[in-house]
């Protein structure tokens, strides 16, 4: 098989993969809450599992099964919170959950136990902090809007899809080239002006946001897009790996896909709560 024969055979798995994955997705945001839920609850699941894994590739030990209980609980409580089920108070449960993580590690022989804990709770933060997040973004007063979350995440495939295309036209010009030499200025511009003409579309049809929102909250996702990506690519690099695992088809592993909305969602979060 010939180079440019393999390059739109990926390119063709990675469509058909992207193409299944979105439809899982929009369709879990359409079903109602629970939907949302159940789709993030599984996502953010699987991305806090990976980074475990891979942490432990690079001889640390994470309290894996621990933490990811932790992050489920994390992710659940936060989401009944903005859903109105729960009242706020009960987020402090996390905390002595937390703090059992320093007592595990007191009766387990670690050459390092601190590091240890500080991979468990890099985790959470990581991966579980940002998808619990999205909560915020997807309820207002605890009615559920799933209109701003989809926007988002249109938004923030338009912007990696722009980039690749851009990039493969017209990059020139490396972007960070330490962390990931592939990323180029001009492929970053490419992806940045299609998640722009996907923000203009969605205030067309969704006035949850004015268009000088969409055009703010779409500039938050690109950045974050951007530096999610880069983020990642360090941490794979100091394991030295291609790819954060092989479960998603010609994307590599859910940290590969969701690596963007890991640095997004913060800053939409906060930039929604504010407005």
């Amino acid at each position: 098989m010939t180079s440019n024969s393999k390059k739109f055979s990926s390119l063709g798995q990675r469509m058909v993969t992207a193409l299944v994955g979105a439809i899982a997705i929009i369709g879990g945001l359409y079903l109602g809450m629970w939907g949302y839920f159940i789709v993030f609850f599984i996502i953010s699941s699987l991305t806090l599992w990976e980074f475990y894994k891979l942490a432990i590739m690079d001889d640390m030990a994470p309290l894996k099964i621990w933490g990811s209980v932790i992050g489920a609980g994390l992710f659940t409580i936060s989401f009944l919170v903005q859903a109105s089920v729960l009242p706020l108070k009960y987020l402090l449960l996390l905390f002595p959950f937390l703090a059992s993580v320093f007592l595990i590690k007191l009766y387990k022989k670690d050459a390092k136990p601190f590091t240890q804990v500080a991979y468990t709770f890099l985790g959470i933060i990581y991966v579980t902090v940002p998808f619990s997040l999205l909560s915020v973004i997807a309820f207002d007063s605890g009615e559920y809007r799933f209109q701003i979350v989809l926007g988002m995440l249109f938004i923030l495939w338009a912007s990696d899809t722009g980039a690749y295309f851009s990039g493969i036209l017209f990059g020139k010009k490396k972007l960070f080239e330490r962390v990931s030499p592939k990323k180029t200025w001009e492929g970053s511009i490419g992806g940045a002006l299609l998640a722009l003409v996907f923000a203009y579309g969605f205030s067309m049809y969704f006035n949850d946001l004015s268009l000088v929102q969409w055009f703010v909250a779409a500039g938050l996702i690109v950045i974050g897009g951007i530096y999610g990506d880069l983020v990642e690519s360090l941490f794979k690099r100091s394991i030295a790996i291609k790819d954060s695992g092989n479960s998603i088809p010609g994307h590599g592993g859910f940290l590969d896909r969701f690596d963007g909305l890991l640095l997004a969602s913060p800053f939409v979060a906060a930039f929604i709560s504010l407005i």
